[in-house]
This record gives structure tokens, sequence and C-alpha cells, in this order.
């Protein structure tokens, strides 16, 4: 069936004929829930509490059919369809259209947004990405208000964290509630007429700006969670819970609708903020947890009057230290798929002209942290257990935001996980240049004689890697299978490749290194401890016997090396 045939089948001529009708009450506060903070994590499961019941029901089309094979140059795939092997994980990527009359609404900083108008049409996409059978299905959705910061969809979330949702059994939704996504010259729209053209958030451009946005986005959650036609989550059964989550300006998005919607609305489980989302009003039951990177306290992203209100019963608020606004793991996951669809590389992408005034993209992990929070975030809602607090980044002034640095730059306090810790590099969340930047972060690596300053020995590396390590999972800042996140593999073939640039490492060698290295790392991220760490000594002993004439080289392999067989073998860190 054709795109334009399915949405036929499944759109009405009038939707006001249906009564689709977008009207919501003046959002009026619920009185605050406070959660047990002694709760166990696993008493019996809470019954979810949102309803949605005041919004409006809209119309599913779909799934929408592809046409053509992701990438050909007719576009009949969704956008930025992803690359990840979702079949061999027992999940599938799947698009629908989603049609309705809603409201539209302006914030009123933290008190209820003031309704504009009502009963106004649209048509706008999600993209679901869950797991095929029920079995494998942990009850929660995870929904993405698209970032719309570059002129089109992106879902940095799902960039970030996608190895563990598809590891953990979350299903996923992609939300595009914002003109931008749609309507710009290098949106939805323009990028695919044929495909997407029916779509539309402006009132056939009467609505110039985002007062649309947060209606729609109550009701593309209402469709997911309680679905009266078409299933966007198919023969899955309806979620128990659903967590809305999103970056940057989404991030401030869903700061507002948490403020001025949610309460009446009342469609939401949980929100978690990522990087950025200002200043949240306190009486609400709806707990929100917000991640912040180092660079956006030190950009002014994340405000001092944000940072000022303290963790309460209902909000967690952590900042990572050494890490970035966007970052290596965003760069990277994202590149392919914007260079297949937009035709260009994002700024930082390995083998691009690199623009910033240092190397940019901090390598700092920090998605490995969101993780942690995804999953306090269920059992907070669940079992009504408090996350754990983290130490805030110290500062020397807030206006402008100035954060306080030791004698390599390596901010001082926060979350501090071993890449920041224990360092080869010089991560930070600040950089300058053209374009992003100043949000990119930068990441300088160390020299052979600081890391022999600071590493003396490769075992003492590892072991200050593992105590770090240990202690994070065990406060609960990290999940506790962190050694299943690719992450730690990547960066030792990247560190690798660096060598290999530098004429220290010659290709022959690496290609022997990197054969132990990829059986290590699909043994690793499918949860066989034993195997990866088995492998990962037979490359050290390659690394051991083929760079003895660089001392430095070899040891710079050998201490990543090393310090993640140590995590392997250390039974604490498996989940």
């Amino acid at each position: 069936m054709s795109v334009l045939a399915t949405i036929r089948r499944h759109t009405p001529r009038s939707l006001v004929a249906l009564g689709l009708v977008g009207a919501l009450t003046v959002p009026v506060a619920p009185p605050a829930v406070a959660a047990d903070p002694a709760a166990d994590p696993a008493a019996p499961a809470r019954p979810s509490t949102a309803t949605g019941d005041d919004v409006a029901a809209a119309v599913v089309a779909g799934p929408i059919p592809r046409t053509t094979a992701v990438g050909h140059p007719d576009r009949g795939y969704p956008f930025l369809a992803t690359d990840v092997n979702l079949a061999a994980a027992g999940y599938v990527e799947e698009e629908f259209f989603l049609f309705g009359t809603a409201t539209r609404y302006a914030p009123q900083g933290t008190g209820p947004a003031a309704v504009l108008g009502t009963d106004q049409p649209y048509g706008t996409r999600l993209v679901v990405r869950r797991p095929a059978a029920a079995k494998k299905f942990n009850g929660v959705v995870i929904a993405e208000w698209t970032n719309v910061s570059n002129q089109w969809d992106q879902e940095v979330d799902w960039f970030q964290s996608h190895e563990h949702f598809i590891r953990e059994g979350y299903a996923w939704v992609g939300v595009s509630a914002q003109r931008a996504g749609l309507h710009s010259a290098t949106g939805l729209k323009a990028w695919s007429p044929t495909r997407y053209g029916a779509l539309d958030v402006t009132v056939g451009g009467n609505v110039t700006d985002d007062s649309l946005s947060y209606d729609i986005f109550s009701q593309a959650v209402k469709a997911v969670r309680n679905p009266s036609g078409v299933a966007p989550l198919g023969k899955l059964p309806k979620p128990d819970y659903v967590i809305a989550t999103g970056h940057s300006q989404s991030a401030g998005r869903l700061a507002n609708y948490y403020n001025g919607v949610q309460p009446a609305a009342n469609v939401l489980d949980a929100v978690v903020l990522h990087g950025g989302g200002g200043v949240l009003r306190t009486d609400l039951g709806t707990p929100v947890f917000r991640i912040n990177a180092e660079g956006d306290v030190a950009s002014g992203i994340f405000s001092a009057a944000a940072r000022a209100q303290v963790d309460s019963p209902v909000l967690r608020s952590w900042e990572v230290a050494g890490a970035s606004h966007g970052d290596w793991k965003l760069i990277t996951d994202y590149g392919p798929l914007r260079k297949r669809d937009i035709g260009s590389y994002p700024g930082g992408y390995p083998g691009e002209p690199q623009t910033c005034a240092l190397p940019a993209l901090s390598r700092v992990p920090q998605h490995m942290v969101q993780n942690a929070i995804y999953d306090h975030t269920v059992a907070w809602v669940k079992h009504g257990t408090l996350p754990p607090s983290a130490p805030k980044l110290q500062m020397t002034a807030a206006t402008p935001p100035a954060v306080a640095r030791d004698d390599l730059g390596l901010a001082l306090g926060g979350l501090r996980i071993a890449q920041h810790e224990v360092p080869l590099r010089v991560n930070s969340g600040s950089n300058s240049g053209p374009g992003f930047c100043f949000l990119d972060g930068s990441s300088v690596p160390l020299t052979d004689a600081q890391l022999a300053a600071r590493h003396p020995s490769v075992s003492a590396y590892a072991d200050q890697v593992l105590q770090v390590t240990r202690a994070a999972v065990e406060a609960g800042h990290l999940p506790r299978d962190v050694t299943r996140d690719p992450a730690w593999y990547s960066d030792l073939r990247e560190l690798i490749a660096e060598y290999v640039a530098a004429g220290r490492i010659t290709e022959y060698v690496r290609e022997r290194l990197e054969d132990r290295l990829w059986r290590a790392e699909q043994a690793g991220v499918n949860g066989n401890a034993a195997r990866a760490a088995a492998l990962l000594e037979q490359l050290a002993d390659r690394a051991e016997n083929r760079l003895h004439r660089d001392p430095a080289a070899r040891d710079a392999v050998l201490r990543v090396t090393t310090a993640l067989i140590a995590l392997l073998e250390s039974e604490d860190l498996h989940g």
C-alpha cells in the first residue's frame, strides 16, 4: 500500500466530524506525592496514575510503508531510519502518522500555560523502535521530544542510549512536535514531499510558532499508552509507564510542558531533561530527573536559577564532570545517518576538518550515566524508590558561569566517572570557534610525559579505573551492567587508530589487535564477560610483543586493555 493510500485509509474526511477536539482544561496542579526514600525496589509495582483522560484522541495511520530501500534517492523510508541492526536484537522500527485537532498553548513560566486557541487541525509523525515480542518488552516507553535545533528532527537521546534501551527492553517513540522539524527548508516535507507532504503543524501556514507542539506531544503519548485505533506499539501490551525525554531545546520545551501542560494532561509518569531545562515548579507529583554536562553549566544552557533548585522527592539533578553538550558518542552515532539523509557530517566528526580551537567533542561517556538515570526513573515511578543524589560541579563564578579546574584543566566537583577521574585525556565541556564549537566541548590527549607521570604503571591505572567505576556503580551513578557498554571497546579502537595515524602503530599490528578487540566486543556487549576478558588478554599479549620498540605506545594500549579486563573480571560489575 502506498503512503498516500495509507493516509487516506486512516484519516477521516473531517477530523471535526469525528469529534477530535483538542481543548484542555486550564492546568491545575495535582497534589504532590512524596516518594518513600526507604522504598524497597523489589516491592510490588505501583500502577501508573497517568491517564490522559482530558487529552483529545488522535487518529493514527500506519505503519507507513517503506517504498524504497534506506538511502535510496527517492526517500521512501523514515528520515534518519536507524542503522542499528534491530532485527538481530529482536526489535522493529516503524513509522506512523498522527492526525488530530489540538489546543495552542503559550508557556507562562512555572504557571499554567495560557490557552491561545482550540480545535486546530494538525498532522505529524511518530517513529517507534520497540521489541518485536511482548516477552522482551519491559513495559516502559521512552517518549522523546525530537530536537530541531539543526532545522530537522534529531533523536539525541536515542543516539545516546539506544544500546541500553534495547538491552533492557524499553520501547522508544520519537515525536515530531515542532514546526521546524516538518516545515523548515530541510524539514520532513522538503526532504520527502511524497512521504511527508500531508503533514502540517502550522494549520496551513497560519500558526507561525510552536504553540501547537505541547498538545501534539500529549496526544502522541496518549496514542501510545492508550490507543483507540491503530496501536503504535503493535501487539505489545499497553505500556505500564511512559517517561518523556528530550535534549537541549527539547529539554526546554519539556520543562515548559512539565510546568504548564502536564498537570492537566496527566499523560506522563516522569520526565528526563537532558542538557538544559529551566526552573521547574515544585508542587507536582510527577518526578523529573535532570542530567547536565559540564558544558551545559559552563555555557549557561543550564541556568544558575535552575541549578539553585535542590533535590526533592520529585526532583533529581546530576552534573557530569568533563562531559559536553554534544559529545563523541552523539556525533559518531549520528554522523553516518546525517551524511546519508542530509548530505554532510556534523562538526567534529572524525576525518572532517576540525574548526574549533581545541579538538572537539568530549570523550567522557555521559551516556552511561544517562542510562542509569532511565533505570532510576523507572524504579522511582514503579516502586517509589528515590534515586541517589550527586555532587554539583564546583564554580569560581556564577555570572558568567566559570567552572573550577585543576592544574590540567579538568573540572572539579560534579559526578566523576573514571574517564574523568583517572584521565588519559583532558576532556572538557568548553571550547571555542564557529558554529556549535561552544557546545561540543573538547578532548586533548595527554602527552607521553604526562601519562607516564600521572600513571607510572599500567596496573596502577587499571586499579584506579576499577576503584572509581565500582564506586560509581555502588553509588547508583552508573548501571550495574556497565561493562556491556560498547564505549569501552570503541575507546580502545579509537586509541589504537590515533597511534596508527601518528605512525607509532603499523597497520599490520593494528589488524591483529583489532581482530581480538572485535571478538572481545561481541562477547562483552552480549554479557559474556569471561570470554571478553580472555580475548583482551590475547590482545594485551600481542601489544606487549608487537609494540616493545615504542614503550609509550605499548603502555597506552595496555592501560586501557588491562583496565577493561579488570572491570570484566569484577563480578560486582555485571548486571
